[in-house]
């Protein structure tokens, strides 16, 4: 959010909060709200939040979750972090079944990030491992903005194409 927050047009997103823990990682969520402009006559605005995947913040993630409209799920691409991206896409899961939603019918997309960084799996197992429902992907750097623009329009394309099934 950071990233995308430095790229904005002022007028079109919102001040960028954060609460951080003394470590200076996000504990609750980073907050930034957009308008892209108008759509069959409507302004909608997004509100876009990150809450941390690790166990220890899924109380934090459920209230997150609940009303959301689109996710997308950032699984970290270092091998070493499979499990963890495997416990906190089922808890994602969990989270969404309680609020009668599953992601197999969700609007959401997977951004593979940290794309830089040695010892990351290849995209084929990130795939077979996570994407059980075979949503888009994007392979991503974060902090350099690569990949970050192309995950957000694909999140917001989906998150339209729902909200004008429903109406």
């Amino acid at each position: 959010l950071e990233y995308i927050h430095s790229k904005m047009d002022p007028s079109l997103a919102g001040e960028l909060v954060s609460l951080k823990t003394k470590e200076d990682r996000t504990i609750f969520f980073d907050f930034l709200q957009l308008e892209v402009g108008r759509i069959k006559g409507k302004k909608p605005k997004f509100n876009l939040y990150t809450v941390p995947g690790q166990v220890y913040y899924a109380s934090s993630r459920k209230v997150i979750l609940n009303g959301v409209d689109g996710i997308v799920f950032v699984a970290d691409s270092q091998k070493h972090r499979m499990d963890g991206n495997i416990e906190t896409l089922l808890d994602l899961e969990n989270n969404l079944r309680e609020d009668g939603h599953s992601l197999d019918s969700f609007p959401w997309v997977i951004q593979y990030n940290k794309r830089d960084l040695p010892d990351v799996d290849t995209v084929e197992n990130l795939q077979k491992r996570l994407n059980y429902f075979n949503v888009p992907y994007y392979e991503a750097v974060g902090i350099k903005g690569v990949g970050v623009f192309d995950t957000l329009k694909a999140i917001i394309n989906k998150v339209i194409a729902n909200v004008q099934t429903q109406l």
